[in-house]
C-alpha cells in the first residue's frame, strides 16, 4: 500500500497518484485534504524555477518588495548568489544580523521538516537570531512555567484524556468552545480525527456542555453562552467570586495546592480597588445574565467539572489573563487532579490534545547548537525590523531588538500569521536581503529577493511520526518535482558546499541515508518502549506500522493534587501560582501579579454604533494559508473572496444579503469579503477566517486587501510586556456593502517576469 500524510490527515495514494483517499480507520477525515493535491499541482501558483527580484539586482534596498518583477535563473547561478550574500552579511555585520524566521507547518515528514533543515544549516554557518514561542499559544508558552512549573508542551501532554472526561465529567465549561474544525490538524501529522466523535459521545452521555464563545458553532450540541468577545476573564472572575461568596470554595485544595490565594481572594473581593468582581459587576462587561452566572458557579462546585480553554483564548490583548483566571477558577472549584475534572488547555485546538495514546519521543533531525544567543518573541518581527536597537520586555527580562540585515524564511508565511500586514509590508522592506525557500508564490515568496523553489511532500519520500499518534507512515514520493523544484535538504547541502561545511551538514548521507538513519534511531526508541519496529525495507514496502501499545489514560496533575509535598511543581512555591511575587515585582501595568480584568485596547465596551468585533477564526478548508489555491478553498469563496459571516439581523442593518461582497475596515486597513449568514453568531460580531492569500492593491486611490485576509485589519501589538504574543482576536471593524466593480485578484497568477508554462 502507498501512503502519504499531512498535518490534516493521512491518505492512501490511489489511481497511480492521481487521487488520495483517507485512511479507512479515520472516523472523520478532514475537509482540508480534498484540496491538497489540486493546490500542490497548480502551475499558476507553484514556483517552477529559481528567481531573483529585479530591483534587488539593481540595488533598490528592498523598496520594490511586493510589487517588483523577477528574473529567473539557473540553480547554480542563484545558489552562488545566495551563498555569496550570506557570506557578505555574516562577514560585514556578524551572524547576529541574520534572522531565521521559519515556521514548522511545511510538512508532516520527520526529515523534510523545513525549519529543522534551515536551523541546522545556519547553525553550521555561525548562527542566527531566532524566534521564541508560536503564534498559536505564545502567552501559554511564557505563563505556564510560572503558573504550573511546566512548559506549554508538558501541560498539553498531560491534559486529561478524552476517555476520562467521558467517564467522569458532568459539566464541561468550554471557553472558546471545542471545535472539530480547529481540531483537524496536528503538528507532525495525524492518522485519525477523534474530536468530533468524542464530543458526540459527551453530548449523548452524562456531560453538560457549555460553550462560552461568540459563536454557537464553536461547540455544537452544547448550551451556548454568547459572551462578549474579549471579556471572558470578567466571567471567570465573577464565577470565582460567587463561589467564594457562597462559601463553596475548596479551601483545603487552595491551602494545600496553591500559593497566593489570599492576594487573589482580596482582588476578587475588591479589597484593593474597591470593586467586588461579582456577577452584577460582570454583567455589563461580559453580557451574560447575573442569575446565569450565579447558577453556573453553584453547579461547578456540585458536579465533576472541567474548565477548558482553547488556544484562541490567549490570542488577545492581555492574553495572559484568561489562562491565569481560568486556572484560578479551577483551583477555587478544587477538582484539579480528580478524574475527568479540573483544568484543560487545548481541547479541540489540535487533534492529539486529550488522546490517551502513548507518548513516544521519536527522533528528529539534529539541528546543532546556535552560536548566536539572541532571539525575539515570534510575533514581534515587525517591531524588530522597524525598531532596531530599541528596548522591550519579555518574560521578566529587558531586551534589545537586533539590527537585522538578512532574513531567511522557509516553511511558513508571516504574511498569513502576522497582524497588521500593511505594517509588516513596510517593515519587510528594511532588511538588505530576504531569501525564501518555498514551493508556491505565497505573499512571502512574492516579497523575497532570492526565491529558491522547494518540493512538496508529494515529490519526495519521508516518514510521518507523531509523538501521540499510534501509526507510523512511510510517505511515498508519488510525483516528480514540478519544474526545477528541489528538496530543502538538497538546497542547503549545495549551499553548505559553497560555504565550506558540506560534510558537517550532510554527515555523508543523502536524503535516503538520513531516512535510514532516523529509522534506525526510531528502532532504538521502540525497543526501549518495549516493542520492535520492522527493518527499513519492510516498513517502506508495507507503508504503515501500528504501535502495539495500550492506551494510557491520564488525569492532569493527579499526583501533585494527591500529594503536593511528594510531587511539587517547578514553580517558585512548588504549588500552583495564583499570585506571583516575581511578576508583581516586575511592575508591568499590563500584566499584574495575579489574574485580573484589564480592558482590551479595542473592545465592544466602547465601540461606536457601527463597529463590530472581528473574529478571525481558523479556516475549515485549509491549514492556515496552505491550499488556498486548491479546489476546496476556491469553491468555498464568494465572488472569489474569503467568506465572512454575519448574523442575519446584522447583515440587514448594513444592507447586506447572502452572496454579497462587503468591505471591512479598521484603522489598519480595509479588505473585501463575501457575505454569509448564521444566526449562531453574536449580532455585534463578524467572523472572517484567516488564510486567504494576502492581495493588497490600490483601488480608486485606496489601499485595499482584495481577497479577504483579516490580518489586513488586526492590531500588531503584544499581549503584554510579559509574553508579547499576538492579539489577533482584539479588533473592531466597520462594515459596508461593496457596490463598485470587484478588483481582479493578483494571487491567482505568478508575479511579473515568471513564466509558469
Amino acid at each position: 500500500m502507498t501512503y502519504t500524510a499531512a498535518h490534516w490527515g493521512a491518505y492512501r495514494v490511489v489511481d497511480d497518484g492521481a487521487a488520495l483517499a483517507p485512511l479507512e480507520d479515520d472516523p472523520q477525515p478532514s475537509r482540508i485534504g480534498r484540496g491538497w493535491l489540486s493546490a500542490a499541482t497548480d502551475r499558476q501558483s507553484r514556483i517552477l524555477r529559481p528567481a531573483v527580484r529585479r530591483g534587488w539586482l539593481e540595488g533598490d534596498g528592498g523598496a520594490g518588495r511586493g510589487t517588483d518583477s523577477y528574473v529567473e535563473m539557473a540553480w547554480d547561478e542563484v545558489l552562488d548568489i545566495a551563498a555569496k550574500e550570506l557570506d557578505r552579511v555574516r562577514g560585514d555585520f556578524g551572524n547576529g544580523a541574520i534572522f531565521a524566521g521559519s515556521y514548522g507547518w511545511a510538512s508532516a515528514g520527520r526529515f523534510h521538516h523545513a525549519q529543522s533543515q534551515l536551523r541546522r544549516f545556519l547553525n553550521l554557518a555561525g548562527g542566527f537570531v531566532g524566534a521564541r514561542d508560536t503564534y498559536s499559544h505564545a502567552a501559554a508558552e511564557v505563563m505556564f512555567p510560572h503558573l504550573l512549573g511546566m512548559s506549554n508542551r508538558e501541560v498539553q501532554d498531560a491534559v486529561t484524556s478524552f476517555s476520562e472526561v467521558r467517564k467522569h465529567c458532568e459539566l464541561m465549561l468550554a471557553f472558546g468552545g471545542i471545535s472539530p474544525r480547529t481540531a483537524q490538524v496536528a503538528s507532525s501529522g495525524t492518522t485519525r480525527h477523534e474530536v468530533g466523535a468524542w464530543l458526540a459521545d459527551l453530548a449523548a452521555g452524562r456531560t453538560r456542555l457549555v460553550n462560552v464563545s461568540p459563536r454557537r458553532g464553536d461547540l455544537d450540541a452544547a448550551e451556548w453562552l454568547p459572551v462578549r468577545p474579549g471579556t471572558d476573564v470578567a466571567l471567570m472572575l465573577a464565577l470565582a467570586y460567587e463561589i467564594v461568596a457562597a462559601g463553596r470554595e475548596d479551601r483545603a485544595f487552595l491551602d494545600r495546592c496553591t500559593s497566593g490565594w489570599d492576594r487573589f481572594r482580596a482582588y476578587l473581593a475588591g479589597e484593593a480597588d474597591g470593586v467586588a468582581k461579582s456577577a452584577d459587576w460582570a454583567v455589563p462587561l461580559c453580557d451574560i445574565d447575573a442569575g446565569t452566572i450565579r447558577a453556573l458557579a453553584l453547579e461547578l462546585t456540585e458536579k465533576r467539572s472541567m474548565v477548558s480553554l482553547t488556544w484562541g483564548m490567549q490570542r488577545a490583548d492581555h492574553g495572559e489573563q484568561p489562562l491565569w483566571a481560568g486556572l484560578a477558577l479551577a483551583c477555587v472549584i478544587g477538582q484539579i487532579g480528580k478524574p475527568g475534572g479540573g483544568f484543560a488547555f487545548g481541547y479541540g485546538s489540535t487533534t492529539p490534545v486529550g488522546r490517551d495514546a502513548p507518548l513516544i519521543d521519536w527522533p528528529s533531525v539534529p539541528q546543532g547548537v546556535n552560536p548566536v544567543g539572541d532571539y525575539i518573541p515570534v510575533a514581534r518581527i515587525a517591531d524588530m525590523l522597524l525598531k532596531p536597537g530599541e528596548g522591550y520586555t519579555y518574560n521578566l527580562r529587558h531586551r534589545i531588538y537586533p539590527d537585522i540585515r538578512l532574513v531567511w524564511w522557509v516553511g511558513g508565511n508571516p504574511f498569513h500569521h502576522h497582524q497588521d500586514l500593511r505594517r509588516l509590508d513596510e517593515a519587510w522592506k528594511r532588511p538588505q536581503t530576504v531569501i525564501v525557500n518555498e514551493h508556491s508564490w505565497t505573499a512571502t515568496a512574492r516579497r523575497a529577493d532570492i526565491v529558491l523553489p522547494a518540493t512538496t511532500p508529494f515529490e519526495r519520500d519521508d516518514i510521518m511520526i507523531n509523538r501521540r499518534d499510534p501509526v507510523l507512515l512511510w510517505m511515498s514520493r508519488i510525483r516528480a518535482p514540478m519544474g526545477h523544484a528541489r528538496d530543502d535538504y538538497a538546497i542547503f547541502a549545495a549551499l553548505a558546499g559553497r560555504l565550506g561545511f558540506a560534510d558537517a551538514f550532510t554527515e555523508g548521507r543523502d536524503a535516503e541515508g538520513w531516512l535510514r538513519h532516523l529509522w534506525a534511531r526510531s528502532q532504538g526508541v521502540a525497543q526501549r518502549m518495549g516493542f520492535a519496529l520492522p527493518d527499513f525495507e519492510t516498513f517502506r514496502g508495507e507503508g504503515r506500522f501500528d504501535v502495539p501499545l495500550a492506551s494510557v489514560p491520564s488525569n492532569a496533575l493527579s499526583q501533585f493534587a494527591a500529594d503536593p509535598g511528594a510531587h511539587p511543581l517547578r514553580t517558585e512555591s512548588g504549588r500552583i501560582t495564583l499570585a506571583s511575587e516575581k511578576i508583581a515585582a516586575f511592575a508591568m501595568p499590563d500584566c499584574p501579579g495575579h489574574p485580573a480584568w484589564l480592558k482590551p485596547v479595542e473592545s465592544l465596551l466602547d465601540a461606536a454604533q457601527d463597529e463590530l468585533h472581528l473574529v478571525s477564526s481558523q479556516p475549515d478548508t485549509r491549514l492556515h494559508a496552505q491550499n488556498d489555491r486548491g479546489s476546496e478553498a476556491l469553491a468555498d469563496k464568494v465572488a472569489g473572496r474569503e467568506a465572512g459571516t454575519l448574523h442575519p439581523e446584522t447583515a440587514a442593518r448594513f444592507g447586506l444579503k447572502e452572496g454579497d461582497v462587503m468591505r471591512l475596515s479598521s484603522p489598519r486597513g480595509a479588505c473585501l469579503a463575501g457575505v454569509r449568514l448564521d444566526e449562531g453568531v453574536r449580532r455585534d460580531c463578524v467572523v472572517l477566517p484567516t488564510g486567504a492569500w494576502y492581495d493588497p492593491q490600490i483601488v480608486a486611490g485606496e489601499w485595499l486587501e482584495a481577497h479577504g485576509n483579516p490580518n489586513a485589519l488586526t492590531i500588531d501589538k503584544g499581549t503584554s510586556g510579559m509574553a508579547q504574543g499576538n492579539i489577533a482576536h482584539t479588533t473592531l471593524v466597520r462594515v459596508a456593502r461593496w457596490d463598485a466593480p470587484l478588483p481582479p485578484l493578483t494571487v491567482d497568477r505568478p508575479p511579473p517576469g515568471v513564466a509558469n508554462g
